[in-house]
This record gives C-alpha cells, sequence and structure tokens, in this order.
C-alpha cells in the first residue's frame, strides 16, 4: 500500500494486561476505535508505545495482528529505534516480512551521531527493504537533530518520504517547505503545536491523545485543513490541557490514564514505569474528567476511511 502521508496518524499505545503481558483484544479495540473515527494510518512500537520494554517476537505479533485486523484500510507502520545500524537494518527487513507498510525511523539510540554518521545510518536503514520511510526528528528527546542539510544529503533517497516534525519550533515547517518544496511531507509530531504546524503547511499529524479521543483528533485535523479556524480554535482551546500532556516524560502514563477514563483501554504500563499514584494520578484524573464533563458534541464531523 502507498502512503500519502497526509492525515492523522495515532502513535498507539502498546496496551498490557496487570500481568505485563500484550493485552491483544484492547489492542483490538483500539484499532477499531480509531478507524472508526477515520484516521489515515497507524503506527506501532513508538515512544508512547513503550518500544524500549517490547521484544521483537512482541513487535511482530502486534504488526501482524494489526496488518490482519485492518486488512488493507490504513497503512501499519513500524517505529524502528535501535543503538546499531545492524539491528535497525534488520528490523526494518523484519518489519516488511511481518506486513508493515511503512517505517518510522529514529536516528539511533544512546549515541550522538555527526552529520555523516546520521545521513548514512538513514542510507543503510532505508535500504534495507522497499518500505517508504517517515524519519522522525526529535532532538528534545533523542539529541540529534536532523537538519536541513542531512535532508538535502538525503533527498536522492526516494524511499525517505516524510519527517515527523518534533523539534518544537514550528518555523521549521516552514524552513523544510522554503528549501524542499513538496519532496517531503511533514507531519506535526507534538500534539500542542498540531494546529499551528497544520497551518503553516504541514501535511498531518503523528498524535497521541488520538488513543484516548480519536473523534476530537480527526475533527481538529479536517477544521484546520478545511480553514474553519474559529471551530478548530474553540475545540483546540478544550483539548489544550490534554494534548499537553503529550510533553511530559510520564506522556505514556498519562495518555493511558487518559484511554482508561474514556473506556479505551487501561492504566496497565511495563517496568520500570509504574502505574500513576496518589496527587499526581489525581490531578491528572482530576484534568481528564473536568475535559469529559465539557466535551463538545462534534456534528458532522467523522470522514471514515
Amino acid at each position: 500500500m502507498a502512503i500519502s502521508w497526509k492525515g492523522v496518524f495515532p502513535a498507539l499505545t502498546t496496551p498490557f494486561t496487570a500481568e505485563e503481558e500484550l493485552d491483544l483484544d484492547l489492542f483490538d479495540r483500539n484499532l477499531d476505535l480509531q478507524v472508526q473515527a477515520g484516521v489515515h494510518g497507524v503506527i506501532l512500537g513508538g515512544s508512547l508505545g513503550e518500544a524500549s520494554v517490547l521484544t521483537d517476537l512482541e513487535k511482530e505479533q502486534l504488526v501482524r495482528r494489526a496488518s490482519k485486523r485492518l486488512r488493507g484500510k490504513v497503512p501499519v507502520i513500524l517505529n524502528v529505534a535501535e543503538g546499531s545500524t545492524r539491528q535497525a537494518v534488520r528490523c526494518a527487513a523484519d518489519a516488511e516480512a511481518w506486513g508493515a507498510e511503512g517505517l518510522m525511523l529514529l536516528p539511533p539510540m544512546r549515541y550522538r551521531s555527526d552529520h555523516r554518521e546520521t545521513v548514512q545510518f538513514f542510507r543503510t536503514v532505508a535500504a534495507a527493504s522497499t518500505l517508504p520511510v517517515m524519519l522522525y526528528n526529535n532532538p528534545v528527546d533523542y539529541k540529534v537533530e536532523i537538519t536541513l542539510d542531512m535532508f538535502e544529503d538525503l533527498a536522492d533517497c526516494p524511499s525517505i518520504q516524510a519527517v515527523k516534525e518534533s523539534t518544537r519550533d514550528t518555523a521549521n515547517v516552514t524552513r523544510m517547505i522554503n528549501r524542499f518544496g513538496r519532496r517531503f511531507k511533514i507531519l506535526c509530531g507534538v500534539d500542542t503545536l498540531a494546529v499551528e504546524e497544520l497551518s503553516m503547511g504541514a501535511d498531518g499529524w503523528v498524535a497521541g491523545l488520538v488513543d484516548a479521543f480519536p473523534s476530537e483528533t480527526v475533527a481538529l485535523y479536517h477544521m484546520v485543513k478545511d480553514g474553519r479556524m474559529e471551530e478548530a480554535l474553540k475545540l483546540f482551546r478544550w483539548f489544550l490541557p490534554l494534548l499537553e500532556m503529550d510533553l511530559h516524560p510520564k506522556l505514556v502514563q498519562y495518555i493511558k490514564l487518559a484511554a482508561s477514563e474514556c473506556g479505551n483501554g487501561t492504566e496497565f504500563v511495563r517496568a520500570p514505569r509504574l502505574v500513576l499514584a496518589g496527587e499526581e494520578r489525581e490531578r491528572i484524573r482530576g484534568v481528564i474528567r473536568h475535559c469529559l464533563a465539557t466535551r463538545p458534541l462534534l456534528r458532522g464531523e467523522l470522514h471514515p476511511v
């Protein structure tokens, strides 16, 4: 399946049981809810998906199950976040064999690669499969920035097609368009910046709170892209206290709690993460419940795939 790299791409949480095993029934439920809301693709095994604690076998289970469940309705994309080029190459090749239709690719983990090393890493991994690739540019959390000059050096790689823009610098959308036109599709990777970046020409949104609020996320995307900014800003102002959870180091726990409160998931995480407790849990749950109590009524906003 060709990927347009436009629209809403949920960074799916990985549901666990109380015993820290994969909860595949809940995984299926979330997939169904996302597709019903009109998302344009799903991303597995990202930061929000607790990639660092998933085994290769579990990644395979998730990719195969999602591919079977979705039956080509929307593309399944697997995140590749590895410390060595050799392991990233293997992961990319495996993803294709398992049925993934695209890759999201981070720079090398745990090593701050320079320009030459970063470009070579991306080239080598992209060549390991025939899948289209979205690079993940998040220097805030992962310490390596994919600079404009790096994109220049990668522009002749046809499989590198998009970027998840998470630099937190909204002007980077305009810099990319000014320099490369539409060579690379741009997807906002920070929930709180989605309205601004979509307004400035970003093509899509890799979203986090979509795991709890899929209909609102998809509606907000379409409002902005349709130029209905008064409606978009009204929805965004309601949504912002929730979207800010995407910026916290405990975004996994916060978003899983939100999904649980919405009936879309549970709070279970895999150690070393721990389920929220005490004052912190009550404070975050208070934000979620206030937003649920004031949740806007969406009319005619669903865009099924």
